[in-house]
């Protein structure tokens, strides 16, 4: 599986294609981002919002829920459930995904290193799995939810560090693009 999907990102991304994709993220961030963490800031308080903390733990997970209330956590989830957070993993897995799959090019067929375009979707996956955690455990609220409570946290950490190392190896793929003289379109 790994394999076949690495090999058709490499083989149907383009750098226009990327471009675009990065472009309809940055576009998404900008517009749709800013609005849906509007409607939730007013209730937030200092809690600050699970997507947006590098990691928490299920107490910081419950104080949040707490401290946006029963207003804050409808607003929440449906500003996340309602498209936000369907749509953006998605688009940014798939920006990134493109770019390292147009970048890979570079490296030999056999090479280790044409598997990270999957950086990014694996950073996706790990985002929809986080929001579904979250979801749960502000829908349950103040129910406790075990171990799903735990576990949002990590994900989001796991989020973050896939999001980082894809950002990384966009540069770091570029660099050795450049350096080998390639200029696939």
């Amino acid at each position: 599986m790994r394999a076949s999907l690495t090999d058709w990102l490499i083989r149907h991304s383009s750098g226009r294609l990327a471009l675009a994709a990065l472009a309809a993220t940055v576009l998404f961030m900008l517009t749709v981002v800013p609005a849906g963490d509007a409607k939730v800031a007013v209730h937030a308080g200092t809690a600050g919002q699970p997507d947006t903390s590098l990691h928490y733990t299920a107490q910081d997970l419950y104080r949040m829920a707490g401290q946006l209330g029963a207003a804050g956590r409808s607003a929440y989830l449906a500003s996340r459930l309602a498209g936000f957070d369907l749509c953006f993993p998605a688009l940014y897995g798939a920006g990134l995904a493109l770019a390292l799959g147009w970048l890979a090019r570079a490296f030999a067929p056999a090479s280790a290193w044409r598997w990270i375009p999957l950086l990014p979707l694996a950073a996706a996956l790990a985002d929809y799995l986080e929001n579904a955690a979250v979801a749960l455990v502000m829908l349950r609220y103040p129910a406790p939810t075990p171990v799903i409570d735990q576990l949002a946290g990590g994900l989001t950490a796991l989020k973050w560090a896939l999001v980082g190392a894809s950002l990384v190896a966009i540069v770091a793929s570029g660099v050795f693009r450049l350096a080998r003289g390639r200029s696939d379109p």
